[in-house]
Formats: structure tokens, sequence, C-alpha cells
């Protein structure tokens, strides 16, 4: 498997970013304080981020740019708000990290297989 920035990125999000929005969504306000000052800080730079990487995909009308704002405009903010909230975060807030996580896994492995299929030639090994 050729270890290009698509294949990185997913496996980023499929051993790192899923896992642990399952933890928080399944803990909930059982989370120590600093998780949730943790989540707080993500979600800052989770949301500059995607607003950059929004500015040069809409700037070069790249056809993706949509994965971006949704980091924008539910992702970060859903962090935030989580952050923020700490351990009085209503359960709606965590299953919506969950729904994003499932959603994430779904994603990101779709699209890891499809990239692993296309090195490949599609052909299995």
């Amino acid at each position: 498997m050729e270890f290009n920035e698509h294949v990185i990125l997913h496996l980023f999000h499929l051993l790192f970013v899923v896992p642990l929005f399952i933890y928080v969504g399944v803990q909930r306000a059982s989370l120590p304080e600093w998780a949730f000052n943790s989540l707080l800080g993500l979600g800052i730079v989770v949301l500059m981020y995607q607003l950059y990487k929004s500015y040069i995909k809409y700037s070069t009308g790249a056809l993706s740019l949509w994965v971006n704002l949704m980091h924008v405009f539910i992702i970060a903010p859903l962090l935030i708000y989580i952050g923020a909230k700490g351990k009085n975060t209503p359960r709606p807030a965590f299953e919506m990290l969950l729904l994003t996580a499932f959603a994430a896994f779904g994603y990101h492995l779709y699209y890891l297989v499809l990239s692993v299929n296309t090195v490949s030639g599609g052909k299995s090994t």
C-alpha cells in the first residue's frame, strides 16, 4: 500500500479521531475536567485549520470544499460546545459526537479501501 497524504489522513481519522469521539461519547460526564478543556482546545484548532483550508479550496474551486465546511459548521462547534459545557453537556451533544464518529468511520474506511484498490489496480493480492 502506498502511503500518500490521503491514506495517511484516512488512517489518522480511523485510528485516532473515531476512537476519541467514541470514547468521549460513551464516557460522557465521567470524563475528567482536563479532557473537556482538551476538547475545547481541539475544537478551536479544528475550526481555525478548517477555515483556512476552506478558504484555499474555495479560492481554487476544489470540489472537496464541502468536507472542510462540515468540519467548520458541525464538528468544530460540537467539540467547542462539549468542551465549554464540560460535565453539564446535555446527552444529545454526546450522541451527536457518536453519530459523527460512526459517520467518520464509514467514510474514511470506504475511501481507504478505495484508495488501496486504486493503487493496487483493483487486484486482490
